[in-house]
């Protein structure tokens, strides 16, 4: 998904409150700044994207707490 995409996605998720596709789209930008090499970019999609798994009790909680305490930027929680 090209960056235009992608960010009229997210627009459109947050508009209508879909917090699964936040969840997933705040993912992919995040995957697409690791691949890139840009760790702060990166990090601050997957925090997006945890917080909204967090609020909606989504499963990606726990892969996206790791993710970001690989990188310093969370403590890892007990789910």
């Amino acid at each position: 998904m090209d960056r235009h995409a992608l960010d009229t996605a997210l627009r459109d998720a947050h508009t209508h409150h879909d917090v699964a596709k936040l969840v997933c789209l705040y993912t992919v930008a995040g995957d697409a700044a690791e691949a890139r090499q840009d760790i702060d970019a990166a990090c601050f999609h997957l925090t997006h994207a945890f917080v909204f798994a967090l609020e909606s009790g989504a499963p990606e909680a726990a892969t996206l707490n790791h993710r970001l305490s690989e990188y310093g930027r969370a403590q890892l929680i007990e789910f």
